[in-house]
């Protein structure tokens, strides 16, 4: 089996996406998850706020620095990216993020 078909053309190339993207306004500040995919775990609070603490991450009251959310968690120590996901959604909250 083969990706193109009789006229030699690629099938993906005339798939249409998936998903539509819209136009709507941009969302401020990256996802959490992608700031917690650069760092090693275990991770201590004051480490990744060396690291990622000038990160901009979404919430859902806007764009934050990651140094400001871990300023006001208690948690000295992240065992996994989930702890460390926890941590900032128990500063931040959950729910939709603020569009611009």
């Amino acid at each position: 089996m083969s990706d193109t078909d009789a006229d030699g053309e690629d099938e993906e190339a005339e798939a249409e996406p998936a998903v539509e993207l819209g136009d709507g306004p941009d969302v401020a500040g990256e996802p959490v998850a992608r700031v917690a995919s650069r760092l090693t775990w275990p991770a201590k609070n004051s480490d990744v706020r060396e690291q990622e603490g000038d990160a901009e991450i979404r919430t859902p009251d806007g764009a934050q620095t990651l140094d400001d959310v871990l300023a006001d968690s208690e948690v000295p120590l992240f065992e996994s990216r989930s702890d460390f996901v926890q941590a900032v959604e128990d500063v931040v909250g959950r729910g939709p993020v603020a569009t611009e």
